[in-house]
C-alpha cells in the first residue's frame, strides 16, 4: 500500500469528538464568564477576574498549540519557530494598542509612544502609519507573519529542505527576529517591548466585562480554527498531507507537487498562531522579545507531544494541562517547577507514547470501534 493510499484511508476524527470538545469548550467558557459578571465577589461560586485573563491566556497557548499540530502532526513538518509568528501577531495587537494609548502616556505625547519619546525619537516611523486603526493593525498583524512563513515555507520547501535541518533553520529564524526586535533602533520598545495599555476598541481593558469578552472571543476563535482544521485534515487536501508526511518521495511521484502543499499548510498553520498572538497580548498586558525565544516555540512542541500530534484535540489537551501545571508548580517549588515539568514530560513519554489523546482513545473508543454502533458487524 503507498503512502498516498494509507493517507486516503486514514481515520477521519469522528463528529462525536469534535461535538463533545466544541460543547466542553462552550460550557466552561458560558459558565466561567457568568461566575464571574452574574456572581457577587463574596460568593464561593464566583469566578475572580484573574482567572479569567489566565483561563485565556491558557486558550491563547492552545491555539499556538494546535498550529503546531497541523504542520507537525499531520504534515510532518516540525517547526521550532513558531513563537515567532505568535509574537509577530501580539506585535501588531501591541501597536494598536499603544497608538490607543495617545497623551494619556506619561509623558503626554499624543502621537509618541513613551518608549520613543524617552529615546529623544522626533516623529513616528513609517510602519507604525495606520496602526491607530483597528481593522488595518489586525491586518498587518496577519499579513506580516502569513507573508513570513510564505516566503520561508517557499524557499525552503522547493530545496527540499526538510528533517531536522528544517527545524534549526525555524529555530534560527526565530532567534534572529529576538534579536532584532532586542534592538532599540527597530521602534518596537527593545527589551521592555510593548505596554502599558488603556484600552481596546474604546473598551476598558481593566474592566471585567472587557476581560470576559475577551476570553470569550478567545474561545470563539480556538473553536473555530478547531472545526476548520478538522475540515481540511479530513478533506483531500488532508490526505495528500498525511501521504506527504508518511512518505513524501512516494506522493511526489505520483504527480503532487508537495512543495506547494506543504507551504499552504505551513502559512495557514503561521495564521493561526498570529490569530493566538493577537488575543494573548490584549489580556496579558504585555509583549516584549522574550516571546520569540526559542526555548518558547520548543515548550510548544511540547505541549502537542505530551497531548497526542496528529489529533487536534489533543494539542489543546496538552497545552492546558502543561501550563495548568507550570503555573502550579511555580507557586509550589519556585526552584524545581521545571524538574517537576520534565519528569511530566518523560513520563508521558515512557508510559504514554502517542500522548493523553492516544491514551483516551484505548480507553474510552475502542470498544466504540469494536462493537459498531448500529450493530453490523465490523468490516475487516
Amino acid at each position: 500500500m503507498t503512502s498516498l493510499q494509507r493517507g486516503l484511508n486514514a481515520v477521519r476524527l469522528p463528529a462525536t469528538d469534535t461535538g463533545l470538545f466544541a460543547g466542553i469548550l462552550f460550557a466552561v467558557t458560558l459558565l466561567a464568564s457568568a461566575a464571574n459578571l452574574l456572581i457577587p465577589p463574596d460568593s464561593i461560586f464566583h469566578v475572580s477576574t484573574y482567572t479569567i485573563t489566565l483561563l485565556g491566556k491558557y486558550l491563547c497557548f492552545a491555539l499556538l498549540a494546535l498550529s503546531v499540530d497541523v504542520v507537525w502532526g499531520y504534515c510532518g513538518i516540525l517547526s521550532l519557530g513558531h513563537g515567532a509568528f505568535f509574537a509577530l501577531g501580539g506585535y501588531g495587537m501591541g501597536m494598536y494598542l499603544m497608538r490607543q494609548i495617545g497623551d494619556r502616556g506619561v509623558y503626554g505625547n499624543p502621537l509618541l509612544p513613551d518608549f520613543m519619546v524617552f529615546l529623544d525619537w522626533q516623529e513616528l516611523p513609517w510602519y507604525w502609519f495606520g496602526m491607530d486603526q483597528f481593522w488595518f493593525a489586525m491586518l498587518m498583524a496577519l499579513f506580516v507573519p502569513g507573508l513570513l512563513a510564505f516566503v520561508f515555507g517557499y524557499l525552503a520547501f522547493r530545496s527540499r529542505v526538510t528533517g531536522v535541518y528544517l527545524s534549526i533553520m525555524t529555530q534560527a529564524l526565530t532567534y534572529a527576529l529576538m534579536l532584532a526586535f532586542f534592538r532599540n533602533e527597530m521602534g518596537f520598545g527593545g527589551n521592555n517591548g510593548l505596554t502599558d495599555f488603556k484600552d481596546i476598541v474604546g473598551f476598558d481593558l481593566q474592566s471585567d466585562a472587557t476581560r470576559v469578552a475577551l476570553f470569550m472571543l478567545t474561545a470563539g476563535l480556538l473553536c473555530c480554527a478547531y472545526f476548520s482544521s478538522r475540515y481540511i485534515m479530513n478533506s483531500r487536501l488532508g490526505r495528500v498531507l498525511l501521504s506527504i508526511r508518511d512518505g513524501e518521495s512516494r506522493t511526489r511521484f505520483l504527480g503532487y507537487r508537495t512543495e506547494y502543499f506543504k507551504v499552504w499548510i505551513f502559512v495557514y498553520s503561521a495564521l493561526l498562531a498570529a490569530v493566538a498572538g493577537i488575543m494573548y497580548v490584549p489580556q496579558v498586558g504585555i509583549i516584549n522579545p522574550g516571546e520569540f525565544s526559542p526555548l518558547n516555540s520548543i515548550e510548544v512542541v511540547v505541549w502537542v507531544a505530551v497531548g497526542g500530534r496528529g489529533t487536534l484535540y489533543g494539542a489543546v489537551l496538552g497545552a492546558l494541562l502543561v501550563n495548568y501545571a507550570k503555573t502550579r508548580f511555580t507557586a509550589i517549588m519556585p526552584e524545581g517547577w521545571l524538574f517537576a515539568l520534565g519528569a511530566l514530560f518523560v513520563y508521558v513519554t515512557i508510559f504514554l507514547p502517542q500522548g493523553i489523546a492516544g491514551w483516551l482513545r484505548k480507553s474510552f473508543f475502542a470498544d466504540r470501534a469494536e462493537h459498531p454502533s448500529n450493530g453490523a458487524e465490523a468490516r475487516p
